[in-house]
């Protein structure tokens, strides 16, 4: 089995690496190819890889290469884990909505915009060399923003499933809290990709018992504090929102912290420059615990569970994964992305039945749906206005003077990257 992973020069890499060689059962791969235009930090990662690989007595090569084109060629599948315009990008996306007194963040907001605006086109071009190399290798996206980027490559008929680290994490710190094995909790996780809600969490599978008021009711302060809300919220919610609802819910006073202190892109530049100088130890041979800081945690599992189920192998019959709704959410479009559950195989992930969403929550992932309808529209063929109408929709923005402001920062920070720019 052939895995090609583009955008290994990450320094996410080491994670994903240590979870091949700890489930080569569950993902028996013979060769593991890393794309990266950055040769240098490829060669850092690389070595490090092969190392852990070594030290695992893992079986399977591992090659490094900046040639896309050879690196895709035979894979079995491919996962996208790439970053346009690197760290810098990011720190941008980061600061200047600030400046409009938006949210910035990387993945949402104006902020998630323009890396979606950056980032469609590459993987466009990426998924179409892997079509004209080896049509039937599945394309597994950890890009974000992973439900828009997903979306570009359904709709230009890939063989493409999303995923997100999200679900996985709150499946291991509910397990962990409920002291059970993390294969028996089973989430009602439902919304889109960074717009989810923990409706149920079930022991056993999709009919088993609901133990989420249970969790609430005796672990809710931890709870609370991991996704910086206040306990009541969640009790009076009765559900756990991911924690990038904290932008919906408590806005300004995110933006206000977000003023005060450095960016996220900086702290996390700060750490990759640590990581690499690491990688670069000939003595290490195995992924470092600073690793846990930078994000990501239990991406691995995820991918290995995943590609495992989509080539064939003992992947887990179910997984939160972002794929096209086709009528699992009857309030949106078929052709909408969702994250929810769904039983994953060779031909792909079908969602499982979902119960009636509450309007609370229905409304808020039908508005942000729109946004990502302008937001892909945007993407593929450029132009200011469509850039505006899609700052406009986002529950984020919403006034037309910051969606105006916004729309010339964006342009202005991403113009090497906007081919109509």
């Amino acid at each position: 089995m052939k895995l090609t992973v583009v955008g290994g020069g990450s320094t996410y890499t080491p994670e994903l690496i240590d979870g091949f060689a700890r489930l080569r059962d569950t993902l028996p791969i013979t060769e593991l190819v890393l794309v990266d235009p950055a040769a240098e930090r490829l060669d850092l990662v690389g070595g490090l890889a092969r190392r852990i690989f070594a030290k695992q007595d893992h079986a399977g090569k591992i090659v490094t290469t900046t040639d896309l084109d050879a690196g895709v060629e035979g894979a079995d599948a491919v996962l996208l884990q790439l970053r346009v315009g690197g760290q810098a990008a990011r720190q941008q996306d980061e600061t200047w909505p600030l400046e409009c007194g938006c949210v910035g963040q990387e993945t949402t907001g104006a902020g998630g915009l323009a890396k979606a605006l950056r980032t469609v086109p590459v993987v466009l071009d990426i998924a179409e060399r892997v079509r004209r190399t080896n049509p039937d290798a599945w394309i597994i996206d950890f890009t974000n923003p992973v439900g828009i980027v997903t979306r570009a490559l359904l709709q230009a008929g890939h063989k493409a499933v999303g995923l997100c680290n999200v679900a996985i994490g709150f499946q291991r710190k509910f397990a962990g809290l409920l002291g059970v094995t993390p294969s028996e909790v089973h989430l009602d996780h439902v919304g889109l990709n960074h717009l989810t809600w923990e409706r149920a969490v079930r022991l056993g599978g999709p009919e088993g018992e609901n133990v989420l008021p249970r969790l609430l009711a005796e672990h809710g302060d931890a709870i609370a504090d991991d996704l910086r809300l206040p306990r009541p919220v969640l009790d009076r919610l009765g559900v756990v929102p991911s924690y990038y609802l904290r932008y919906f819910y408590a806005h300004d006073e995110v933006v206000r912290e977000l003023g005060t202190k450095p960016s996220r892109a900086a702290e996390v530049a700060a750490m990759e420059k640590e990581l690499l100088d690491m990688y670069g130890d000939p003595a290490l041979d195995e992924k470092p615990a600073l690793l846990a800081k930078r994000g990501g945690a239990f991406y691995s599992e995820a991918a290995v569970d995943l590609a495992a189920s989509l080539l064939g192998g003992g992947g887990s019959p179910y997984q939160v994964v972002n794929t096209y709704n086709n009528g699992t959410l009857p309030f949106l479009p078929d052709d909408a992305v969702i994250e929810t559950q769904a039983a994953v195989g060779a031909t792909g992930a079908t969602p499982l039945p979902v119960a009636p969403v509450d309007p609370l929550y229905a409304g808020l992932i039908a508005n942000v749906t729109a946004y990502e309808d302008l937001a892909l529209e945007a993407a593929l063929r450029g132009g200011r206005d469509r850039v505006f109408k899609a700052l406009l929709a986002h529950p984020l923005v919403g006034q037309y003077a910051y969606a105006d402001g916004l729309t010339d920062r964006l342009i202005a920070h991403n113009r090497e990257h906007l081919a109509w720019a």
